[in-house]
């Protein structure tokens, strides 16, 4: 038998085995692993109403960042009720020269929403 069929012979032969190595710690893999988390509702929300538009997670895009502004608020007991009412008719001037424009598509509810998750976000940690 020339040398390439008994190259292609035992190449056929290991090719089901090598599947089969490969797939198993695959199948393990995802086994194990936790479910991914999902997406906030809170999240989902600032999206679908723009908010990500201007906002970034942590750092200034236009306005603020929600981490930032989590970090300006976090010991202040109010801070919810205020944001949400900032949220709705606007603000100007408590990030500089910055205006935060009305959502007026934002309704009450989802406001409070809003406000109590930019407020529960977190800085990158510090390296």
């Amino acid at each position: 038998m020339p040398p390439i069929d008994r190259f292609r012979k035992q190449l056929a032969s290991w090719v089901p085995r090598l599947g089969a190595a490969l797939l198993v710690p695959l199948f393990l893999l995802t086994a194990c692993h936790d479910e991914p988390q999902e997406v906030p509702e809170a999240m989902r929300l600032s999206r679908a109403r723009g908010c990500m538009g201007c906002h970034g997670m942590l750092r200034k895009q236009v306005g603020p960042g929600f981490a930032q502004v989590a970090e300006r608020y976090k010991d202040d007991a109010s801070a919810s009720v205020r944001l949400a009412i900032k949220i709705r008719a606007g603000s100007v001037g408590a990030w500089g020269r910055v205006i935060m424009p009305q959502q007026t598509q934002v309704t009450e509810a989802e406001a409070r929403l809003l406000a109590e998750w930019v407020l529960a976000q977190h800085a990158e940690p510090k390296r």
